[in-house]
Protein backbone atom coordinates (compact mmCIF):
# COMPACT_ATOMS: atom_id res chain seq x y z
CA UNK A 1 0.00 0.00 0.00
CA UNK A 2 1.16 3.35 -1.31
CA UNK A 3 0.03 6.45 1.26
CA UNK A 4 0.10 9.23 -0.08
CA UNK A 5 -0.36 12.71 2.62
CA UNK A 6 -2.73 15.22 1.73
CA UNK A 7 -2.74 19.02 2.32
CA UNK A 8 -4.32 18.29 5.90
CA UNK A 9 -1.75 15.45 6.87
CA UNK A 10 -4.02 13.50 9.01
CA UNK A 11 -6.04 12.80 5.90
CA UNK A 12 -4.52 10.46 3.42
CA UNK A 13 -4.95 8.79 0.33
CA UNK A 14 -4.24 4.86 0.28
CA UNK A 15 -3.41 3.65 -3.24
CA UNK A 16 -3.40 -0.81 -2.26
CA UNK A 17 -0.74 -2.55 -4.77
CA UNK A 18 -2.76 -4.18 -7.37
CA UNK A 19 -1.39 -7.58 -9.48
CA UNK A 20 -3.04 -7.42 -12.87
CA UNK A 21 -2.56 -10.28 -15.57
CA UNK A 22 -4.71 -11.84 -18.30
CA UNK A 23 -6.94 -12.99 -15.98
CA UNK A 24 -8.06 -9.03 -14.62
CA UNK A 25 -6.87 -8.07 -11.43
CA UNK A 26 -6.04 -8.67 -7.77
CA UNK A 27 -5.81 -6.35 -4.34
CA UNK A 28 -6.07 -6.36 -1.04
CA UNK A 29 -8.05 -3.71 -0.20
CA UNK A 30 -7.58 -3.48 3.37
CA UNK A 31 -5.30 -4.69 5.90
CA UNK A 32 -5.24 -3.84 8.91
CA UNK A 33 -1.61 -4.51 10.14
CA UNK A 34 -0.48 -2.92 6.93
CA UNK A 35 -2.32 -0.10 7.64
CA UNK A 36 -1.75 0.93 11.07
CA UNK A 37 2.07 0.67 9.78
CA UNK A 38 1.84 2.88 7.17
CA UNK A 39 -0.36 5.73 8.96
CA UNK A 40 -0.23 4.68 12.78
CA UNK A 41 -3.41 4.97 13.44
CA UNK A 42 -4.80 1.96 15.82
CA UNK A 43 -8.69 2.03 15.64
CA UNK A 44 -10.82 -1.29 14.25
CA UNK A 45 -13.24 -0.95 11.53
CA UNK A 46 -16.49 -2.17 12.78
CA UNK A 47 -19.03 -1.36 9.89
CA UNK A 48 -18.95 -1.64 6.04
CA UNK A 49 -21.61 0.58 4.08
CA UNK A 50 -22.34 0.55 0.62
CA UNK A 51 -24.41 3.33 -1.01
CA UNK A 52 -25.38 3.55 -5.24
CA UNK A 53 -25.90 7.20 -6.65
CA UNK A 54 -26.40 9.27 -9.48
CA UNK A 55 -24.66 11.73 -11.31
CA UNK A 56 -25.47 14.72 -9.20
CA UNK A 57 -25.81 13.31 -5.96
CA UNK A 58 -24.07 14.93 -3.48
CA UNK A 59 -24.03 13.11 0.35
CA UNK A 60 -22.84 15.15 2.79
CA UNK A 61 -21.39 16.88 4.97
CA UNK A 62 -21.29 14.41 7.55
CA UNK A 63 -20.17 13.77 10.97
CA UNK A 64 -20.74 11.61 14.48
CA UNK A 65 -20.06 13.34 17.54
CA UNK A 66 -18.07 11.98 20.15
CA UNK A 67 -18.20 8.92 21.90
CA UNK A 68 -19.82 7.49 18.49
CA UNK A 69 -17.31 9.83 16.28
CA UNK A 70 -16.23 7.96 12.91
CA UNK A 71 -12.64 7.06 11.01
CA UNK A 72 -13.84 6.07 7.41
CA UNK A 73 -11.93 4.29 4.79
CA UNK A 74 -13.96 5.24 1.35
CA UNK A 75 -13.21 3.65 -2.12
CA UNK A 76 -15.32 3.72 -5.00
CA UNK A 77 -15.96 0.10 -6.76
CA UNK A 78 -18.16 1.88 -9.61
CA UNK A 79 -18.35 4.83 -11.25
CA UNK A 80 -16.32 8.43 -9.77
CA UNK A 81 -16.54 11.18 -7.00
CA UNK A 82 -15.23 13.98 -5.46
CA UNK A 83 -14.65 12.78 -1.57
CA UNK A 84 -14.32 15.64 0.77
CA UNK A 85 -13.15 15.25 3.83
CA UNK A 86 -13.17 19.36 6.05
CA UNK A 87 -11.83 19.68 9.13
CA UNK A 88 -13.92 20.38 12.13
CA UNK A 89 -11.73 21.11 15.24
CA UNK A 90 -11.77 24.05 17.43
CA UNK A 91 -8.29 24.95 17.64
CA UNK A 92 -6.85 23.34 14.67
CA UNK A 93 -4.88 24.91 12.59
CA UNK A 94 -6.68 23.81 9.37
CA UNK A 95 -9.82 24.25 10.72
CA UNK A 96 -12.57 24.95 8.04
CA UNK A 97 -10.40 23.84 5.57
CA UNK A 98 -11.24 20.79 2.93
CA UNK A 99 -9.70 17.89 1.02
CA UNK A 100 -10.80 16.93 -2.19
CA UNK A 101 -10.33 14.04 -3.98
CA UNK A 102 -11.17 12.12 -7.26
CA UNK A 103 -12.09 8.55 -6.12
CA UNK A 104 -12.77 5.88 -8.79
CA UNK A 105 -13.02 2.57 -9.79
CA UNK A 106 -10.20 2.93 -12.19
CA UNK A 107 -7.89 4.86 -10.06
CA UNK A 108 -8.57 2.40 -7.08
CA UNK A 109 -7.78 5.46 -4.68
CA UNK A 110 -9.36 5.18 -0.87
CA UNK A 111 -9.18 8.24 1.34
CA UNK A 112 -8.92 7.65 5.23
CA UNK A 113 -10.75 10.38 7.07
CA UNK A 114 -9.89 10.23 10.58
CA UNK A 115 -12.29 11.39 13.27
CA UNK A 116 -12.84 14.74 14.17
CA UNK A 117 -13.50 15.36 10.24
CA UNK A 118 -17.00 15.76 8.42
CA UNK A 119 -17.36 13.66 5.18
CA UNK A 120 -19.27 13.69 1.79
CA UNK A 121 -19.15 12.91 -1.84
CA UNK A 122 -20.32 14.33 -5.25
CA UNK A 123 -21.26 11.26 -7.92
CA UNK A 124 -18.92 12.87 -11.35
CA UNK A 125 -20.01 9.67 -13.07
CA UNK A 126 -23.41 8.22 -14.68
CA UNK A 127 -23.36 6.44 -11.01
CA UNK A 128 -21.29 5.64 -8.55
CA UNK A 129 -20.53 2.74 -6.02
CA UNK A 130 -18.96 3.71 -3.02
CA UNK A 131 -18.11 1.41 0.18
CA UNK A 132 -16.88 2.90 3.56
CA UNK A 133 -15.30 1.58 6.07
CA UNK A 134 -16.73 2.90 9.76
CA UNK A 135 -14.49 2.06 13.30
CA UNK A 136 -17.98 3.15 14.99
CA UNK A 137 -21.45 2.34 14.19
CA UNK A 138 -24.20 4.43 12.70
CA UNK A 139 -25.15 6.58 15.77
CA UNK A 140 -28.88 8.79 14.91
CA UNK A 141 -27.87 10.59 18.96
CA UNK A 142 -24.72 11.51 17.89
CA UNK A 143 -25.10 13.00 13.98
CA UNK A 144 -24.16 15.79 12.98
CA UNK A 145 -23.58 17.81 9.64
CA UNK A 146 -22.86 20.97 7.89
CA UNK A 147 -24.06 22.84 4.52
CA UNK A 148 -22.22 20.85 1.34
CA UNK A 149 -22.06 24.82 -0.33
CA UNK A 150 -21.38 26.80 2.73
CA UNK A 151 -19.24 29.41 0.87
CA UNK A 152 -16.96 29.52 3.24
CA UNK A 153 -15.81 26.16 2.90
CA UNK A 154 -15.27 26.97 -0.38
CA UNK A 155 -15.71 23.32 -2.15
CA UNK A 156 -15.44 22.62 -5.83
CA UNK A 157 -17.60 19.33 -5.81
CA UNK A 158 -17.82 19.24 -9.53
CA UNK A 159 -21.58 19.54 -9.84
CA UNK A 160 -23.12 22.67 -10.73
CA UNK A 161 -25.49 23.28 -7.61
CA UNK A 162 -28.87 23.55 -9.87
CA UNK A 163 -27.74 19.93 -10.83
CA UNK A 164 -26.80 18.86 -7.28
CA UNK A 165 -29.19 16.00 -6.09
CA UNK A 166 -29.92 16.49 -2.40
CA UNK A 167 -31.65 14.44 0.80
CA UNK A 168 -34.19 16.43 2.65
CA UNK A 169 -32.25 16.01 5.70
CA UNK A 170 -28.93 17.61 3.71
CA UNK A 171 -30.91 20.46 2.12
CA UNK A 172 -31.18 21.89 5.96
CA UNK A 173 -27.91 21.67 7.29
CA UNK A 174 -25.97 24.89 9.21
CA UNK A 175 -23.21 26.60 7.72
CA UNK A 176 -19.79 25.72 9.60
CA UNK A 177 -19.90 28.44 12.07
CA UNK A 178 -23.52 27.88 13.36
CA UNK A 179 -22.59 24.42 14.63
CA UNK A 180 -22.24 25.07 18.30
CA UNK A 181 -20.95 21.36 19.12
CA UNK A 182 -18.36 19.79 16.50
CA UNK A 183 -14.71 18.52 17.99
CA UNK A 184 -11.78 19.81 20.30
CA UNK A 185 -8.26 19.57 18.35
CA UNK A 186 -6.42 18.96 21.71
CA UNK A 187 -8.75 15.90 22.21
CA UNK A 188 -7.50 12.70 21.06
CA UNK A 189 -10.63 11.05 19.79
CA UNK A 190 -9.02 7.57 19.68
CA UNK A 191 -8.13 7.74 23.08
Amino acid sequence: MIVTPTDIPEVVILQPTVHEDSRGYFFESFNRAAFEAATGIRTQFVQDNESLSRRGVVRGLHFQLAPWAQSKIIRVVSGSVIDVAVDIRRGSPRFGRHVAVELSADNRRQLFIPRGFAHGFAVVSDTAVVQYKCDNPYAPQAEGGIAWDDPALGIDWGVKPAEAVLSAKDMQRPRLQQCAELFDYNTDYYA
